[in-house]
């Protein structure tokens, strides 16, 4: 039996289907869609949750209501992080095959960040 688990919430969608052979990860927003290979949709959920780390990391560096901007890449997928450490957008583009991009604002990216830790499958 393939496991498949899929969480969404307002503004977002994420999703791991173990049967589906070439693209078993799923990535959405408000209005799109995506689906990831395996290796893509790892290298998503890990850079995710790193650039996360960073953005809380780098709130005692800066002065009140400072933005920045973080990136993080492999050579299957791009991902930034911008904003204020607490508030930011996350955004990706994909690097390889049939290439992709999507993005969420900084109200859903919480959620998102949640239920990828909640995945574990990659």
């Amino acid at each position: 039996m393939t496991q498949r688990q899929i969480s969404e919430g307002e503004g977002w969608r994420i999703g791991w289907d173990e049967g589906a052979a070439t693209f078993p990860g799923l990535l959405g927003g408000a209005d799109w869609a995506l689906e990831l290979s395996s290796v893509e949709f790892d290298d998503f959920c890990r850079l995710a949750q790193q650039l996360a780390e960073t953005m809380s990391a780098m709130a005692a560096e800066l002065m009140e209501s400072e933005c920045l901007t973080c990136e993080q890449e492999t050579s299957h997928i791009w991902l930034e992080a911008a904003g204020l450490p607490e508030r930011y957008s996350l955004r990706f583009i994909l690097l390889t095959g049939r290439r992709g991009e999507g993005g969420w604002p900084p109200a859903v990216v919480p959620a998102l960040l949640q239920a990828i830790a909640q995945l574990k499958v990659f």
